[in-house]
């Protein structure tokens, strides 16, 4: 071990450091690795630990969605899916366009 101010120079190490045998063997040889603790432990899984589940599953992209609607939905999607795809000519452009508008109110 070098003392404050003097220099140890070790071959072959990223940057020189020389790292001392403690003579505990077992935890160097033991210190890359991950143990199991227990699995008594409790597991309430916690807000981030549920989005990150739901944010990151597997999404199978082939299976079919099905949708189903109350009647009332189903109604308001049929009448938007009317107006949406009715036929527009230059005759119904024409009446909107050109349509008498009043600024005064009939009393």
């Amino acid at each position: 071990m070098a003392d404050l101010g003097e220099e140890n120079k070790v071959s072959s190490v990223f940057g020189g450091a020389e790292i001392e045998n403690i003579g505990n063997e077992e935890a160097q040889a033991n210190a890359g690795t991950i143990q199991q603790v227990g699995k008594n432990l409790p597991t309430k899984a916690g807000f981030w630990n549920k989005f990150k589940a739901f944010w990151l599953q597997d999404i199978d992209w082939n299976k079919e969605i099905k949708v189903e609607l109350t009647p009332y939905q189903q109604k308001v999607e049929d009448e938007i899916n009317e107006f949406l795809h009715q036929d527009i000519t230059w005759a119904k452009v024409h009446d909107f366009l050109f349509q008498e508008v009043s600024f005064r109110s009939k009393r």
